[in-house]
């Protein structure tokens, strides 16, 4: 039974759609997601097939099963949904310590009764991202900056704007899909060429932050410091991921008998 996970820029689609009138829906984007990984099965027309074997979280289900936009989420359909992120792995416990003290001033309390609102659920989604390189301290500190509320009690941008932008920056620079970012002009034979992926990442991350025109000086170099922080830490996480599968392999397979 294969498990139906997304990316995290599909993710920021799918929060997308929830959240603006005229966005493609729920089912839109997840069918789009689920095709995008069968198109051989597309092609030779097996599709049903390859979904009967496909399983859904209930999470998926009641999201297509949708008929107006949502005001908001659960934790426990934020936790849900952040299961679904492929490479990702979220815990009540751990979620709950973050509204409840570690980040309790940043996501503050629900925005609609008990239900989190899609950019609260964005910054959770961000702020799993961020602990693959950064300390709870250090995100605490870079989400304030971005994200601090102006006199009037309005931001400069919003977390999903910033979750969709490094998502979809992300998915641009990994063509293939491999999960690693897509690097050329290395020389042969050269060493310490690490400046070119920085360089890459950097110049993406400018390009998205001087596209805000409603933002200071200052705001665009702490946004883009933001981006930029961000795509590296969905790479970690991508090996992160990796580390502990063997890990566990390695440690399930001690001491079975062949």
């Amino acid at each position: 039974m294969e498990i139906f996970t997304i990316t995290r820029f599909q993710m920021s689609e799918l929060l997308g759609g929830i959240a603006y009138t005229g966005s493609k829906s729920p089912l839109v984007i997840l069918q789009q997601a689920w095709a995008k990984t069968h198109t051989a099965e597309k092609m030779s027309g097996k599709m049903l097939g390859a979904f009967v074997e496909t399983s859904l979280s209930p999470i998926f289900e009641k999201l297509i099963k949708m008929t107006a936009h949502s005001s908001g989420f659960s934790l426990n359909e934020i936790i849900a949904l952040g299961n679904q992120i492929e490479y990702s792995h979220y815990s009540i416990t751990s979620v709950q310590n973050w509204v409840k003290r570690d980040f309790k001033d940043l996501i503050s309390v629900p925005d609609h009764g008990k239900k989190y609102s899609i950019d609260q659920a964005a910054l959770i989604f961000m702020i799993d991202d961020l602990k693959a390189t950064l300390d709870f301290d250090s995100i605490r500190k870079l989400l304030t900056i971005v994200f601090r509320q102006s006199e009037t009690g309005e931001r400069s941008v919003n977390p999903l704007q910033i979750y969709a932008a490094y998502t979809s920056i992300f998915e641009q620079l990994d063509k293939n899909n491999d999960q690693v970012l897509d690097l050329s002009g290395h020389e042969s034979g050269k060493r310490n060429q690490d400046h070119i992926l920085e360089n890459m990442i950097k110049q993406k991350a400018d390009e998205y932050a001087a596209s805000l025109v409603e933002v200071t000086v200052r705001e665009r170099e702490a946004i883009s410091n933001l981006v930029f922080i961000a795509m590296l830490s969905v790479q970690t996480s991508y090996f992160q991921s990796m580390a502990k599968r063997i890990f566990n392999a390695t440690l399930f397979l001690q001491h079975i008998t062949t």
